[in-house]
Parts: structure tokens; sequence; C-alpha cells
């Protein structure tokens, strides 16, 4: 059986989540490398992890998956499992056994190698929300940092654009399958596969769910050396997402401007919490980043002589 639908059949099994399929798949850690498993081999090593009748649905004929697989590679789609060698170090170190078994990307994987800052916020963040973050990410790109965050309208859509537009480059986590992804309208005329990685941890053809959107976001954090939020509520995807990137003990900055949105209470509910303000440079009418930068340079030597 060939790997990739084989970690998307444990994946379809009723009551099977992420830690266990971790689990069954670290019980064929000897074999998973290769493209092939031969189903003795695979039936030999889960009869004692799996009780039959799941077992033997592993097996069973899939025509859905077989067809989003041959779309998927038609679009060019990769796949990273884990416990693979070139699975991300990030979300394996962070997430742990909650890392995604599999993850599928189309774009320049190079991108991952790179510092990265993660982004959140509102999908109906304000003018003056919009407008810092399009700073922000300007001034992030000047610096040859890599952008990670959602592909929503409103705060990701505004990082990945003026990112790209700026000649610097993004990280694009999506809420749902692979194959759902398409180029929106928005960024087609600043797009560029060299400067552009796609990545979802989903069944090809998956398609948006609340719950997904939040399980991305640990994605995004995991990924990120560093996190910036824009615009959160009191509840919601964004704020969510702050806590669990204070829980990761990632650094997580917010923007403090005037005349904040209503909308933007959160952003002071995670900075009582820990968060570290980024405020304006008057006499340059801009964002203050230096602090962030300096955290950037530190954490990441640390990491890297850890």
């Amino acid at each position: 059986m060939e790997c990739i639908s084989l970690i998307y059949q444990i994946l379809n099994l009723p009551k099977i989540g992420i830690v266990q399929t971790n689990k069954i798949l670290s019980s064929l850690n000897e074999c998973i490398n290769y493209n092939m498993i031969e189903n003795s081999i695979i039936k030999d090593k889960l009869k004692d992890i799996l009780p039959p009748e799941k077992l033997n649905l592993i097996f069973e004929n899939n025509e859905r998956l077989k067809i989003e697989l041959n779309k998927a590679k038609e679009k060019n789609v990769k796949f990273l499992i884990n416990f693979s060698h070139d699975y991300p170090l990030e979300i394996k170190k962070l997430l742990l056994k909650n890392s995604p078994p599999i993850i599928s990307y189309c774009g320049n994987m190079k991108l991952l190698e790179n510092k990265k800052i993660g982004f959140c916020g509102s999908r109906k963040a304000s003018e003056k929300g919009l407008s810092v973050a399009r700073d922000i990410s300007q001034q992030i790109s000047e610096k040859n940092l890599v952008i990670v965050s959602g592909y929503a309208s409103g705060i990701d859509q505004e990082t990945h654009y003026w990112a790209l537009k700026n000649g610097g480059s993004t990280i694009i986590v999506l809420p749902e399958g692979i194959n759902n992804f398409k180029i929106k309208r928005y960024i087609k005329d600043v797009w560029d596969w060299n400067r552009v990685l796609v990545l979802s941890e989903f069944v090809p053809h998956a398609i948006w769910s609340a719950n997904r959107a939040m399980q991305r976001n640990h994605t995004i954090i995991a990924l990120s050396d560093i996190m910036i939020l824009i615009e959160a509520r009191e509840k919601g995807g964004s704020i969510e997402a702050g806590y669990k990137t204070l829980q990761m003990k990632k650094l997580l900055f917010a923007p403090i401007y005037d005349d904040m949105s209503e909308d933007a209470l959160g952003n002071q509910i995670l900075l009582n919490k820990g968060a570290v303000p980024i405020r304006k440079k008057r006499d340059i009418n801009r964002a203050n980043l230096e602090s962030l930068f300096k955290a950037l340079e530190s954490n990441y030597i640390e990491n890297k002589l850890f």
C-alpha cells in the first residue's frame, strides 16, 4: 500500500485522532520512508494496536481518496510524513505527539529554513488595523524574514500581499485540504512560487471548519519564531491563537495605536497576560520593531546553540 494513502486512510478511521495516528505511524517507522508497504506487514505491525474492524477499514477501497491524491499530484503537490527526515523540526519540537501526521505542500520548501514571523488577527480588521499590518509586514520583508499566516481575509490577506509586494516571502497555512487551494484575486499580481509556500495538514479534499482553523493556528505558531497579533476580539480564533502562543512560551507582540477598534479589545487582554507591546515610532510614523528584531536575533542564536 502506498504510504500517503495509508496515512490518510488511518486519519479517516472513526475515533482515531492525531496522537493515535502518530502512535500507529511510529510502529511503522522502519518502513515508512519507502513508497510502498506490503499489506501483510501493515497487518502484522498493527494487529496489537487496532481492533480487527478498524484494521480492515484501512484496506477498504476509497475511490474519493484516490481521485483527490491524483488531483494533488497533477498540481505538483508533495507530502511530508511525520518521522521522515525532511519533516519540519519546529513542528515536532513544539507540538510533539500532536504534530500533524502528514503535511501536503506546494511552493518553495526552503522558506522553512529562514527566520519566520507569524501573524494572526481579525478577518474583519479595521482600516487602522490593516494599515498597521501593512506597515509591519513591509518592515519584516525588508529584513528578509518570512511571514507565516492563514489565508483568510483581513489581517492574513494584508500580510501576505504586502510581503510579496515588497519583494519578501510568505508561508500560507491552510485550514482545509490543499486541493481546495486557489490563488486569490487580491494576490495574483504579486504571486511568485519562488517566494511562496502553501501547507495543509488535512486530507486533500477537506473543507474549512472552525476546528480545522484552530488546529491550523497551532501549526502557524509552531512554525514561527515570533508571533504578532494585530487585532483580536475578546473571543474567537485570533485571541485563542494569542493564548496558545503564550502557552507554548513563544514571544507574542501586539500593537497599540490610537483609536483602536472595540474589536481589538483582545489585544489589551493579551498584553495583560504577557504579550509585548508594539508602539509607533513617531519620527518615522511607523511601528517600532526594534525590540522584536533584537528578540528574534537572540532567540534564533539561542536555539541554534541549543
